[in-house]
């Protein structure tokens, strides 16, 4: 009987075991791919003060949040994010962009004391998703303020890109998507880099006040001598 009940106490550690595996089956985890962007040579580029960048709430987790058919959002069970999905697109957007205007002179907001910004760029993304039978669509808007405050451009943006179905293939669609964006936000502001930020307003130059005169003293009448009869000559 001995004999008999070894091999089945055997198979059932060695089937709870393989269970026990299965069930902690590691989570892949994903991050954005930010591409192969060039470092900026130019230390002395155009300055840039990129933020706040506000991100739509439903993005600030490390759920890998699923499009379904009825428009609802369902994490992944299969998929995470790697950490904080809001700070990988901040990078993201920060490094295409420091690339494609070469310059070194980018800064997250809130900016540091002492840095004054060329143009500001104010961002908002209000989507960015997918699924496996749904596009990878990305809804923005993007202002530019200029160094006096003045808005110099805003834009209001759908893009929208296929992928596979694939978790995998997902995230690389996601990631196009905010280079796209970056794409435009460039092409925004390199027209603001050779010309006045901000014209100047020319005033007319005030007259110097004249300096006050000097009353002019009165002219003193001059008192000839009356000669008449009586004046007595001697010679």
């Amino acid at each position: 009987m001995t004999v008999l009940r070894l091999p089945i106490v055997m198979l059932m550690s060695s089937l709870l075991g393989l269970g026990g595996c299965v069930a902690h089956k590691p989570i892949p985890l994903y991050q954005l791919d930010g591409g192969s962007p060039s470092v900026p040579k130019q230390e002395k580029g155009l300055a840039v003060l990129l933020g706040p960048v506000s991100i739509a709430d439903y993005l600030q987790r490390e759920a890998f949040l699923q499009r379904q058919n009825d428009g609802s959002l369902m994490p992944a069970d299969d998929a995470r994010w790697a950490g904080s999905l809001a700070s990988d697109i901040d990078q993201l957007l920060m490094r295409q962009l420091a690339s494609r205007l070469d310059s070194q002179r980018l800064v997250l907001a809130p900016a540091t004391p002492g840095f004054t910004p060329d143009v500001q760029v104010l961002l908002t993304i209000s989507r960015l998703d997918s699924g496996p039978h749904h596009p990878a669509v990305l809804e923005a808007q993007w202002r530019l303020i200029d160094r006096a405050g003045q808005l110099r451009g805003s834009r209001l943006v759908h893009l929208q890109e296929v992928h596979s179905g694939t978790a995998a293939d997902q995230v690389q669609a996601q990631s196009r998507l905010l280079r796209q964006l970056v794409e435009q936000l460039a092409e925004a502001i390199e027209p603001l880099r050779n010309q006045p930020i901000a014209e100047a307003v020319t005033k007319p130059a005030t007259p110097a006040p004249k300096p006050a005169s000097k009353p002019e003293k009165p002219a003193i009448p001059l008192i000839e001598p009356v000669r008449n009869s009586n004046e007595v000559l001697r010679f």
